[in-house]
């Protein structure tokens, strides 16, 4: 029978202790005997580096970038003509008051793609992160999943709105006969053609995104999404189909707005709104994706051919039609390149105003790729079936595209330069009677039962941290950052 004796307590009362534990707390209490060698980092190598750069430095990478680029076009006048490039859109005609398309706009494209890259980070640290505190969100994995919807939400929200704007004063609002009629479109207005440009490079960023997110169960299929999406304003900027594009943008845009929306809700704790916010989700969904976006795909099987004469178009330096080559003239229509598919679907890129030809044919590159993403909406309704149904049974409408990580951690309140983190804890005013003591205890002299596999993470991000002297939050693990961007698996 172990003996017991009498210690005062933290309140000044005498509580019972067992001899066998102060044995056990002199023992974890003594000081450590050997020095621990930190392991020797593995050569990751070059590739694998920079991407730990990138992923960790992207608002500094992006600043530098803009910066050096802005002092080249200021104090470096002969480089004005390509410096001028990334801040303007290419191909002005004054006679039109319209820009025309080719490749100079893809400097264009780079520029919006190293501002959005910036932007989203700063605009998630600055102003959401106090936000989402505010919003009583405590934990890592909350915090990170808040900060990436709400970025979402503000920009679908800018889009969108822009890109019905666009279309409501255009030719083709409610007609899908007109995005096809008077084609080729050579010259586009300059909020139209800003709006295409800035949206194909914050496409082109989404890829780094997903890399750089924590991975979810469905990252194959929202990797190849962006991908496509990309390719297809590629091809339809190449070949002036930029009608269609901006619808089908519109068209997804919607959904994008509203879903990010639930599951802010969810983030912070208001279940029954966020059923409601799902629920508007679902049908906005099946009506835009799975309807709408079905119907631009007919037009473009059924509407094009009828709208858009078969043959050649030819214009001159300033991109005015000029003559017109039936497809039946077979000879001239070989002779311009009507066969020619690839060469015609990128005729912006290498012949701006050279012929440009409508093959009927062509019309099924653009199906492919658009039916290729109508799969992956398909197989992302069966997950929100399978939560459907979870909501008509009673539960909660939750995410279960979610990565598969282990048990999510409190972090502790830190606080950032922002006006929002004014308000202070209990602990931080001074008002907490007891404040935990801690003590530095010998390695060597701890031991542990067992730990799952969350806890052994978590034990060894701490251990890295104070090795390093650096804490980064969700970072601390050099392996598990490369594994999170993509450049190895992690650990």
């Amino acid at each position: 029978m172990a003996t017991q004796t009498a210690m005062p307590n933290g309140n000044g009362a005498l509580a019972s202790t067992h001899v066998a534990d102060i044995q056990e707390q002199e023992v974890a209490l003594a000081p450590k005997r050997r020095k621990v060698q930190p392991k020797k980092v593995e050569d990751e190598g070059l590739m694998a580096s920079l991407c730990t750069l990138v992923s960790e430095h992207q608002i500094g990478i992006s600043v530098n970038l803009l910066s050096l680029l802005s002092l080249t076009h200021i104090f470096f006048p002969r480089a004005r003509s390509r410096t001028s490039k990334f801040f303007h859109m290419s191909y002005y005609n004054p006679e039109t008051d319209m820009y025309g398309c080719g490749t100079d706009d893809l400097s264009f494209v780079i520029l919006w793609t190293v501002m959005f890259t910036g932007l989203r980070v700063a605009v998630m640290e600055y102003l959401l992160d106090p936000l989402a505190r505010l919003g009583g969100i405590r934990t890592k994995k909350g915090l990170d999943r808040f900060k990436e919807q709400a970025w979402l939400i503000i920009y679908y929200t800018a889009s969108w709105s822009l890109g019905m704007y666009i279309m409501y004063h255009s030719d083709f609002w409610l007609n899908l006969h007109g995005i096809w009629e008077g084609w080729p479109f050579r010259e586009a207005e300059g909020l139209f053609k800003w709006y295409y440009l800035v949206q194909w490079g914050f496409w082109i960023q989404q890829i780094l995104v997903v890399n750089i997110e924590e991975k979810r169960k469905d990252y194959t299929q929202m990797f190849t999404h962006h991908v496509f999406t990309t390719a297809l304003m590629c091809l339809s900027y190449g070949y002036y189909h930029m009608r269609v594009g901006i619808v089908i943008l519109a068209i997804m845009d919607f959904v994008d707005i509203i879903l990010p929306t639930a599951k802010l809700l969810k983030y912070m704790g208001y279940t029954t709104a966020c059923d409601y916010a799902f629920g508007a989700f679902v049908v906005s969904w099946v009506a835009t994706r799975h309807v709408l976006y079905m119907m631009v795909c007919w037009s473009i099987y059924a509407y094009a051919p009828v709208d858009m004469a078969p043959g050649c178009y030819i214009a001159d330096s300033s991109s005015n039609p000029v003559a017109f080559v039936p497809a039946s003239n077979t000879s001239q229509f070989e002779a311009y390149g009507g066969n020619n598919h690839w060469g015609n679907l990128l005729k912006a890129y290498n012949d701006r105003n050279g012929p440009i030809c409508w093959n009927p044919s062509i019309r099924y590159y653009f199906l492919a790729l658009l039916l290729a993403l109508q799969v992956f909406c398909c197989i992302w309704f069966a997950t929100i079936a399978k939560i459907v149904y979870k909501v008509l049974k009673g539960s909660g409408a939750d995410d279960l595209r979610s990565d598969d990580e282990g048990e999510d951690e409190e972090i502790e309140h830190e606080q950032t330069r922002t006006i929002f983190n004014k308000a202070t804890t209990c602990g931080e005013s001074g008002m907490s009677a007891i404040t935990p003591k801690e003590e530095e205890v010998g390695a060597d002299a701890l031991t542990f039962a067992r730990l799952n596999g969350a806890s052994q993470r978590r034990q060894a991000r701490r251990e890295s941290s104070r090795a390093s002297g650096i804490s980064i939050p969700g970072h601390g693990d050099r392996k598990e950052l490369l594994g999170r961007i993509g450049c190895d698996k992690p650990s």
